[in-house]
């Protein structure tokens, strides 16, 4: 019994110490509120000094006492570092602490400033994606071939939706079409093919392509996923191709998805696993360098979506794809 007993106070001692730092780091109304901007995107230091307003040294502190709480994580994205909300295992004892506390965070609504300098820095991120395509259009194919080729991925992407089960074959979204190239196996699969770009450029390319190739039933639109989902809310498929690393806030991609599946309904994102090749933001226009796996399913989970079927194809050239499923659950099942 005696020599149990120094262990268990130990423990306890580590116990009520991440307790109190859990409590420190909750007990301050700008670290609340930083911890409720990462609810959905990650942010560099100096875009959440943009965000509040604040110096650099201040916000530091801050982010650094979130840190030792492990309520927020990182991630190095070339030489600059990324914050975002760490989200606690089912095996750790304040699980349902962290999730209490991040519900209440969610449920109070953004101060008008916060909510206009975060429009800002996603804006500011969006433009440099669109500047990049704007410029680069012509040698799109060249870029994407620095990273992974079309062929490396396309007829495995193409396979993967064949084996997946869908309400139909009715309707499919593609987002960010490129120069077109994958509407041309996704014409054969479904009745009606629909594709959103927001780059004037890639939208006229894959026009292009799509009036050479005859393909009748497909349909372009000037746009992105909020403008899809306010025309599309029945789609059996939606198919994500090498796009979400160019994305502002790949968390809101999946969220607007959602809203464009009908039930049962599935989304396919193909996209690089994370990596530390930071010449692809310079190169390749890349606001990302790629995705961690548990990224998306955190972002999908989010959005309301459940996980499906996964593939990773083997690595070249330092870079490594993942093909991932997600789905919209089938209400009708569900509830029967």
């Amino acid at each position: 019994m005696s020599t149990l007993h120094p262990v268990s106070t130990q423990v306890a001692g580590s116990h009520n110490e991440q307790l109190a730092q859990l409590c420190k780091a909750s007990a301050d109304k700008l670290r609340l509120d930083i911890l409720k901007v990462l609810s959905r995107d990650s942010y560099s230091v100096q875009e959440l000094c943009q965000v509040f307003a604040l110096k650099q040294s201040s916000m530091s502190h801050h982010l650094k006492v979130l840190a030792a709480a492990e309520l927020v994580t990182t991630r190095r994205e070339g030489n600059t570092i990324f914050y975002r909300r760490r989200i606690f295992p089912h095996s750790h004892p304040f699980v349902d602490w962290q999730k209490a506390l991040f519900q209440s965070i969610d449920v109070s609504a953004f101060d008008d400033e916060v909510a206009h300098q975060m429009a800002n820095v996603e804006t500011q991120r969006t433009t440099s994606s669109t500047e990049f395509f704007l410029e680069n259009a012509a040698k799109f194919r060249e870029q994407q071939d620095l990273i992974a080729s079309f062929e490396q991925y396309a007829d495995s992407v193409a396979g993967f939706i064949g084996t997946i089960a869908l309400p139909s074959r009715s309707k499919v979204v593609e987002i960010g079409p490129g120069d077109g190239r994958f509407l041309a196996l996704l014409a054969p699969m479904f009745k009606q093919v629909l594709a959103f770009d927001n780059s004037p450029a890639m939208y006229d390319s894959a026009s292009a392509f799509a009036a050479n190739q005859g393909l009748d039933n497909v349909a372009l639109t000037l746009g992105d996923t909020r403008l899809a989902r306010q025309q599309v809310d029945d789609a059996d498929c939606v198919i994500v191709n090498m796009v979400l690393h160019h994305i502002a806030s790949p968390a809101d991609v999946f969220a607007d998805i959602a809203q464009c599946l009908r039930p049962g309904g599935a989304l396919v994102i193909t996209d690089l696993c994370h990596h530390d090749q930071s010449w692809a933001r310079e190169s390749c226009g890349d606001l990302w360098l790629g995705f961690e796996p548990e990224d998306l399913s955190l972002w999908a989970a989010a959005a309301g979506l459940e996980e499906g079927q996964a593939t990773y194809l083997a690595q070249r050239n330092g870079f490594r794809i993942q093909i991932r499923h997600f789905y919209r659950s089938n209400i009708e099942e569900t509830s029967a």
